[in-house]
């Protein structure tokens, strides 16, 4: 592939993520699962405890991170699905990868955008700060892209009602969250659990946000920024496969 057909490809890509962030942000489907969930979340599990500013603020990151990038995928295509606009993507001039990589793009915008704004609450209000700036951005992106196509692998799911998507989608996301070290540290569990949380990407974006924010993690920063990109690309293959075997069933 030479460089102008990679411009050409990174150019589709950026079109369809434009087009989706400005139809679908404001979508209430949007605003609920990705913007408000992680505050509430933040709140019900952090009030009355023993929490303090840093902490707290790298615990809203990541959830913050985790349930913005997720919310866009398993809302925005099925909705594509049902209204048509979908297909006219499909038979577009791109490849596959492309597509699917303008649609990560949107879930990775909002979850960043999202990440700002408890950011800056928490810089101006808690009075946390920052002690690595450049881990912090490098794990807000890499987890941003990871999460997205976690939802994306969800979005592929052959079906045009987004009702059948966003449930096993949140149900998997809550079970993520409990088994991650976001409300109990990592070196506070038992070993068993401890290595049910390695399981889980959120484990590792809790960890990099912890090292850029307290200063201190139980894992090495380069090994959490190194699982999140690989659950990003092994999130990714699940919907390139649902979205061949679907031309193949001409679906």
């Amino acid at each position: 592939m030479n460089i102008e057909r990679i411009k050409d490809e990174l150019a589709q890509a950026w079109t369809v993520a434009v087009k989706d962030v400005r139809v679908y942000y404001l979508r209430p489907g949007m605003i609920m699962f990705g913007f408000l969930m992680p505050f509430f979340m933040f709140f019900s599990f952090s009030v009355k405890r023993d929490v303090g500013a840093a902490e707290g603020v790298a615990r809203l990151l990541a959830m913050a991170v985790f349930f913005t990038a997720g919310a866009a995928g398993p809302f925005i295509i099925p909705t594509e699905r049902k209204i048509g606009t979908y297909d006219r993507l499909l038979a577009a001039p791109m490849s596959l990868l492309t597509l699917l990589l303008g649609k990560t793009a949107v879930g990775a915008f909002f979850a960043v955008a999202v990440s700002g704004v408890s950011l800056l609450a928490g810089l101006l209000f808690f009075g946390a700060n920052i002690l690595q700036p450049g881990l912090l951005a490098a794990g807000i992106l890499l987890a941003a892209f990871s999460f997205s196509t976690l939802g994306l692998a969800f979005g592929s799911m052959p079906t045009t009602n987004p009702g059948d998507v966003q449930m096993p989608s949140t149900l998997l996301r809550w079970g993520l969250l409990f088994i991650s070290g976001v409300f109990i540290p990592l070196s506070e569990m038992a070993p068993i659990a401890r290595m049910i949380a390695f399981l889980s990407p959120l484990t590792y974006a809790q960890d990099v946000m912890n090292h850029a924010v307290l200063g201190s993690g139980l894992l090495n920063p380069w090994l959490d920024l190194s699982m999140l990109a690989l659950s990003g690309l092994l999130f990714l293959f699940p919907s390139i496969k649902m979205h061949q075997r679907a031309r193949m069933l001409g679906r």
